[in-house]
């Protein structure tokens, strides 16, 4: 503490698998216990388990003849990476840090659309 004022200093410790994850996406809902559970998931196109190719008469790899599964290009996967469960008071606090994050990211691409904004606007008189 410095100068008789009332301070805390957090230090933050990672351990030696922390890898930031992208994600898309989250499910989940409130808890039996009243805790928010969400999962989180990359939405995306599922990749085949295998493909089939015709052989072309002179030896190169033709046109797909087989695709498993079949209804691969119907379906999508939710490949769920991790999951968190807050309580009550956790969530709120995450509510309003996320929605102060978000007041940030709208002004960096307001300013960010204003000045694609004046740079056509620029190139136009030129």
């Amino acid at each position: 503490m410095s100068n008789n004022k009332q301070e805390m200093t957090f230090k933050y410790v990672f351990t030696y698998d922390y890898s930031p994850t992208y994600v898309n996406g989250a499910h989940g809902g409130i808890s039996p216990r009243g805790e928010l559970v969400m999962n989180f998931y990359l939405e995306r196109q599922p990749l085949p388990n295998s493909i089939s190719h015709q052989i072309t008469p002179t030896g190169t790899i033709g046109p797909e003849t087989e695709v498993e599964p079949e209804d691969l290009g119907r379906s999508l996967v939710r490949h769920v990476t991790t999951g968190v469960v807050l309580n009550y008071q956790t969530a709120r606090e995450l509510h309003y840090w996320l929605g102060e994050q978000l007041k940030q990211m709208e002004a960096i691409q307001q300013a960010r659309e204003e000045m694609a904004a004046e740079q056509g606007k620029s190139q136009a008189t030129h």
